[in-house]
């Protein structure tokens, strides 16, 4: 798909400029005074926690920002493989990649070294590395995304459209509420800042409030804390231009180190026209400020004409810029609960996103680890909303996220320095100096961080230990669930494993089967079957609701080790083929075999023990909780019992 060819336009591309008339959407004449999860900004940060929460009839859920509108044209656009996989949950990943600029290679220039003045290109790399993720490394405008959350909310369950021009005034806690999970502690107070009723004033009650209002986040500050961290002292430029060039490698991903002029990293963007330029501009003084340099359009060109020295850079139309410094800063928690908590305390106020971590964008994290905050966070609030788990489990959020964003922090540090660094050998060489093939070698070492696959959570109530690892080498625990080709055994049909693991708040069981036949009575798969279907110490029968369907929280998946032409679906065990709904219709997609015609044996790449077989638990957002043996019914049941709650308290 081609488009900007006569110029950048925001919106669906699919849409004709004549037929395009995107107004201002209708902002809603009152909020509703109580509610049970307030989100206090609309950014793809608030946007995923919504597009959970939607999912949910039982949960009422607002989300306000302080803008007139939805966003049209977004400074983010780098969508990490890790991040597609979440899209894929959502139900939309296919409508990204249709639009979007697929990352497939990564080039690397450095000075001549016969005429440094001038850059040659000094190495290649493919941008993802096979086996990494089934989804590429894509560029997309962050509007888009925006666009396509909005669309999965307006079509939820429980339909929720942002509430715009609202910003948030005073944030209240009711100390002697926040131990009652049924409770509304919270008192947010929100002023209309257009129309008709500016200066108008709503507040609203709730259980939860969320901070995705950004870096200079209201919601953080009315929890009294602080980004801390340092700057590199170095301003950069970035800016979105149509332009015609000579750079042969103006369409891939490119970095770029000049002797003399600085760096610059060229990110092609959709459309096959378009594309991103980041420059690096001076050093700033002691105490001086970005916008002091009084930066123009027209010293980001330059800047960038000098760096590409042999090659020329004709700017044709500027669609978007912007300056910044580097730097790096992170909260010390991500939720409102005191140092000295008890341990029955549970929080009541989150902030994700940039409102807790910020960095430079040359790594292509921001949007990708902020989104990943609130999925975490979303199936966490949804859960204990809803009755199926203890409020304690909120406590992991913080714990979990905010590991992640410090090694973010740390990754960030040393790559915007390596970045910034001029050269070795060069003219304007310092002391902080860089072999062009060491910045090159940590690139590459670092690319399933850049990928998003490396987040390894720690052991809590919801990740177990790695006694059990062996069973399944190639799903690790604490790590997202890496997903595989298999062949759904009903009807024969090419499909990722992964892919079953919808943004719908269930827990998954994938059973992978021993060596014997899963249709033999005396199987490991179907004694676990059996167990899970009719045992009083089932996690299944424990926690799933009276009348509701028996995968509604917790769906079993069977993975055999046979070609589906092998078995036959009246043989399988009925827990694989439940009847569910209104006319207790069977689900036929809980079996799946290995892709052996592909040659893709998943029991192959993913480390599978084929005698003995596993269970690997997988949490609502795609991580892996544990590995188990399949005959390990008391373990299974055990881990689960930490911290679901029985059925008898659970809402259908």
């Amino acid at each position: 798909m081609q488009f900007f060819l006569n110029g950048f336009g925001s919106g669906d591309p699919n849409i004709s400029d004549a037929a395009k008339t995107r107004g201002t959407p209708r902002v809603p004449d009152a909020i509703a005074e109580q509610v049970d999860v307030l989100i206090v900004g609309s950014g793809p940060t608030g946007l995923t926690l919504a597009a959970q929460l939607a999912a949910f009839p039982g949960i009422t859920a607002r989300i306000v920002e302080q803008k007139a509108g939805p966003l049209k044209i977004g400074q983010a656009d780098g969508i990490a493989c890790r991040t597609m996989e979440m899209f894929e949950a959502f139900g939309f990943s296919e409508r990204v990649l249709k639009e979007s600029y697929w990352v497939n290679e990564t080039c690397f220039w450095k000075p001549d070294d016969t005429r440094p003045e001038n850059v040659v290109r000094s190495r290649v790399i493919q941008d993802v590395a096979d086996g990494v993720s089934e989804f590429p490394h894509v560029i997309l405008n962050q509007a888009r995304i925006h666009d396509f959350y909005l669309d999965v909310m307006r079509h939820a369950p429980a339909p929720i459209e942002p509430d715009y021009s609202r910003r948030l005034v005073d944030l209240k806690i009711d100390q002697s509420l926040v131990g009652n999970p049924s409770s509304y502690p919270l008192t947010a107070r929100l002023e209309r800042v257009e129309g008709s009723k500016a200066g108008t004033v709503e507040t609203v009650r709730t259980r939860y409030i969320v901070g995705c209002d950004g870096a200079r986040s209201a919601v953080r500050g009315f929890l009294g804390l602080t980004l801390e961290g340092d700057s590199a002292r170095q301003a950069w430029g970035v800016m979105d231009v149509l332009a015609v060039t000579d750079f042969p490698d103006i369409r891939r991903k490119s970095a770029i180190h000049s002797a003399k002029e600085g760096s610059m990293l060229i990110i092609p963007r959709e459309g096959g026209y378009l594309v991103r330029l980041y420059i690096e501009l001076d050093k700033l003084a002691n105490n001086q400020r970005v916008t002091q340099l009084n930066v123009t359009t027209d010293d980001l060109i330059s800047a960038a004409q000098r760096i590409l020295k042999p090659y020329t850079l004709d700017v044709k139309e500027v669609a978007w810029w912007s300056v910044y410094e580097i730097g790096q800063r992170l909260c010390g928690r991500f939720d409102d609960l005191p140092d000295d908590a008890g341990a029955d305390r549970f929080p009541r106020v989150f902030i994700a996103g940039d409102v807790c971590h910020t960095h430079s964008p040359k790594a292509g994290q921001g949007m990708n680890v902020s989104m990943q905050d609130t999925f975490n966070l979303g199936w966490k609030l949804a859960s204990v909303l809803l009755g199926r788990v203890s409020p304690r489990l909120l406590r992991t959020y913080s714990a979990e996220r905010q590991s992640v964003a410090k090694e973010l922090i740390d990754f960030d540090h040393k790559l915007s320095r390596m970045f910034s660094a001029r050269p070795k050998g060069s003219a304007a060489a310092g002391d902080d100096a860089v072999d062009p093939k060491e910045f090159q070698d940590y690139f590459v070492r670092q690319a399933r961080f850049t990928a998003g696959t490396a987040t390894h959570y720690r052991p809590s109530m919801i990740t177990g230990d790695s006694t059990y690892q062996d069973l399944a080498k190639g799903f690790t625990v604490g790590m997202r669930f890496h997903s595989a080709a298999v062949i759904r055994m009903a009807d024969a049909k090419p499909a990722q494993l992964g892919h079953t693991v919808r943004a719908d708040g269930r827990w998954r069981f994938f059973a992978f089967a021993d060596t014997d036949m899963p249709t033999h009575h005396s199987s490991r798969l179907w004694v676990l079957c059996e167990f899970l279907q009719r045992s009083q110490d089932s996690p299944v029968r424990r926690y799933t609701p009276a009348g509701g369907d028996i995968d509604s929280v917790i769906e079993t998946i069977a993975v055999c080790q046979q070609a589906h032409g092998e078995l036959t679906v009246e043989g399988m065990p009925s827990l694989l083929l439940p009847r569910k709904g209104r006319y207790g219709l069977i689900d036929y997609e809980k079996i799946y075999c290995p892709d052996i015609r592909r040659g893709d044996d998943i029991f192959d790449s993913r480390g599978i023990d084929r005698k003995r077989g596993a269970v690997v638990v997988v949490r609502p957002d795609q991580y892996v909780a544990e590995v188990l043996p399949l005959d390990a019914h008391d373990k299974l049941a055990k881990f689960f019992d930490g911290f679901m709650l029985s059925r008898e308290s659970l809402q259908v």
